[in-house]
């Protein structure tokens, strides 16, 4: 009697290890209302590295993030803006990528007073700033323009009296410096607005700091700049507004 007592519970013990080690291999069970799990170490090693293999944006997409601001505007043919005045935005596709940079450094300054292109300046990296101005900079393929023909009398000297020549070039489309802009063919509307700014002194909001080009635009009328304007507008033109979407 105690010796078939002892093998009963050894057949016990027995049973209890296989039913232990089975639950242990096997999958684990899913709760109510959960899908079953398909895991295993293979599977997962597969997953991590489909993981750390997932394609990146690229440069263009990367680009096309950074100029999302500057699309509503600049990519608009025939744009206005209406601060200060009603004018077109300016044409940048081809202009100085130096200058571009210039510009929206000296919007996040407060050198050039306008509280919107400050608002979309000031949060751009160094890095930022150059990507996009080096993009807007080769965005128009434009063939160089030809030396520009002699200037009506009365024009000339006035281009003479602010020595336009001596830094923007002979044609206005290249400059001595990058940092300078081309501005032959540009808005003549946008010219005129941006000329008279530089004659505006102690507005919060509104208003050009550069001594240079403050010094050659004070010694002109309204009349003076506005003429200026419209000769320099006439002129073949490295600049583009490229037609751009938001949507892509």
């Amino acid at each position: 009697m105690r010796r078939q007592l002892q093998i009963s519970l050894a057949l016990m013990l027995a049973g209890s290890a296989f039913v232990v080690a089975a639950q242990s291999n096997a999958p684990s069970s899913p709760a109510p209302g959960q899908a079953p799990s398909t895991s295993n170490p293979g599977a997962t090693g597969a997953a991590t590295g489909a993981t750390t293999g997932a394609a990146t944006p690229g440069p263009q997409a990367n680009i096309q993030a950074k100029v999302a601001m500057c699309i509503g505007c600049h990519g608009i043919p025939g744009y206005q803006a209406t601060f200060p005045e009603v004018h077109k935005v300016p044409m940048i596709a081809g202009q100085n990528a130096k200058y571009i940079a210039s510009a929206l450094t000296s919007y996040a300054k407060g050198d050039r007073k306008h509280p919107t292109m400050r608002g979309i300046a000031l949060p751009l990296s160094d890095r930022d700033v150059t990507e996009i101005s080096e993009y807007y900079a080769g965005l128009a393929k434009v063939e160089p323009v030809p030396a520009t023909v002699e200037a009506p009398a009365d024009v000339k000297k006035l281009l003479d009296k602010g020595v336009c020549a001596s830094c923007h070039g002979a044609n206005f489309s290249k400059p001595i410096d990058g940092t300078y802009p081309k501005i032959a063919g540009q808005h003549a509307d946008y010219l005129y607005v941006a000329l008279k700014s530089y004659q505006i002194e102690g507005k919060p909001y509104h208003g050009r700091t550069n001594a240079v080009m403050a010094g050659q635009v004070k010694q002109f009328s309204h009349a003076e700049l506005k003429l200026l304007s419209q000769y320099l507008a006439g002129l073949p033109s490295e600049l583009r507004t490229v037609p751009q979407s938001r949507f892509r």
